[in-house]
């Protein structure tokens, strides 16, 4: 099995992360920051909007089982591509849209997948997702990883992301593991 990676950013990196746990063909999903210039930045200084870092989920993932234009699917359809570095309540640069490509094909697959949505009816305003190169990824401290599945009584999980989990198991049943 040979697995792709992928990397994108939609907003707190905890709500990106348990959306993409949930498909089938995902390996692996990591919390991290990219896109800045600190070395090695942490939580707080990414959260200062001072290291130019988006909150980023990596993952893993098996291409025979889950295409990369299907996780671009999952990516237009669970946040608001429309809002610059905002989505909700969270509001700064380290929660912008954006879609850090791997490959020149990601690249084109990315771009063609923006001018998609662009054109479609899903949103009344124009997508502001960057799509940029993956520079140097860093994984985020230990706390932020697998936040949901550890902290899901904690209030934002309850009113941010347990709301959009409910939305995001109903309109991609098709594509969740066989545990779900």
């Amino acid at each position: 099995m040979q697995l792709e990676t992928a990397t994108f950013g939609a907003g707190c990196f905890w709500c990106v992360e348990a959306v993409f746990q949930q498909l089938e063909g995902v390996h692996e999903v990591v919390s991290g920051y990219t896109g800045g210039t600190t070395v090695n930045p942490t939580y707080q200084e990414v959260c200062s909007e001072t290291t130019g870092h988006a909150e980023v989920i990596q993952l893993q993932f098996d291409p025979t089982v889950i295409s990369y234009e299907e996780l671009l699917e999952v990516f237009w359809h669970t946040h608001d591509a429309t809002t610059l570095n905002r989505q909700g309540n969270d509001v700064g640069t380290q929660y912008r849209s954006a879609i850090f490509y791997h490959t020149e094909e990601q690249q084109r697959i990315a771009e063609q997948s923006k001018t998609d949505m662009d054109n479609s009816d899903m949103w009344d305003a124009q997508i502001v997702t960057e799509i940029t190169p993956i520079d140097i990824f860093y994984l985020a401290e230990d706390y932020h990883q697998n936040y949901f599945r550890l902290n899901s009584r904690q209030p934002y999980c309850q009113f941010v992301i347990h709301p959009k989990m409910r939305k995001f198991t109903k309109d991609f049943k098709d594509k969740l593991r066989n545990e779900q």
